[in-house]
C-alpha cells in the first residue's frame, strides 16, 4: 500500500469574494491544512488538482486570482499540480500516469465542490482501482436549485457523502481518519 493525498480545486473563487462562493469553505480549508501538515510530516506524496475553465466561464478563468490555489496550502516544489478542464480529475489529464508512476494504490481525497469535482473524481478513482478514503469535513458544497426548491449545501453535501460511502470510498471525518491511520 502506498498512500497519497489528493487535494481537489481548493481555489480562491470558492471563498468569500470569489466568483462561485461555497458554503463553509473556510472550515473545510482549515481541516485540509491540518491534513496536509500530517501528510508532509510523514513524507507522503501530495497531489493538487487545479481547475482552469475557458474564457467564457464564470469562474476559474486562467490567469486570474480566482483560479489560483488558496495561498494557505501553497504546493511545495516536490508536490505535483495537475491542471484539469473538466470535473473528473483523471479526464484528459496526466493524473493517472503520475499516480501510477509513483506507485500509489490508496488515495485520501479532499476538496471542492462536493457535488461536482469531488464526486466525479472519487468515482473515477474507484474505476481505476484505487482504494479511496474521502474525508467529509474537508469538502464544501453550495446551495442548489432544483425543481423550484433550494437544496441547502448541507443537504447536498450529506447526500453525496452517503451515496459515495462504501460503494466508491470509505467516507469518514478527519478525526475518524486520524484515529484509524495515524501514529
Amino acid at each position: 500500500m502506498k498512500k497519497a493525498l489528493l487535494i481537489i480545486d481548493v481555489q480562491n473563487d470558492y471563498f468569500a469574494g470569489g466568483k462561485c462562493e461555497l458554503v463553509h469553505p473556510d472550515e473545510a480549508l482549515n481541516t485540509i491544512k491540518r491534513l496536509l501538515r500530517s501528510f508532509r510530516a510523514e513524507n507522503l506524496p501530495v497531489f493538487y488538482v487545479q481547475h482552469l475553465s475557458d474564457s467564457n466561464a464564470n469562474f476559474f478563468i486562467p490567469e486570474t486570482l480566482g483560479s489560483c490555489i488558496h495561498d494557505s496550502i501553497t504546493p511545495l516544489e516536490s508536490e505535483k499540480i495537475i491542471v484539469k478542464n473538466y470535473p473528473n480529475s483523471f479526464y484528459k489529464t496526466d493524473l493517472q500516469k503520475e499516480l501510477s508512476d509513483a506507485g500509489i494504490t490508496d488515495l485520501v481525497i479532499c476538496g471542492m465542490m462536493t457535488h461536482m469535482c469531488v464526486d466525479t473524481t472519487v468515482r473515477a478513482a474507484k474505476d481505476y482501482g484505487y482504494h479511496v478514503t474521502l474525508l467529509s469535513d474537508t469538502c464544501a458544497a453550495k446551495d442548489l436549485n432544483w425543481n423550484g426548491s433550494v437544496l441547502s449545501a448541507d443537504t447536498v453535501h450529506n447526500v453525496y457523502m452517503a451515496s459515495l460511502n462504501e460503494k466508491f470510498a470509505d467516507v469518514m471525518t478527519s478525526e475518524e481518519y486520524y484515529n484509524m491511520y495515524t501514529k
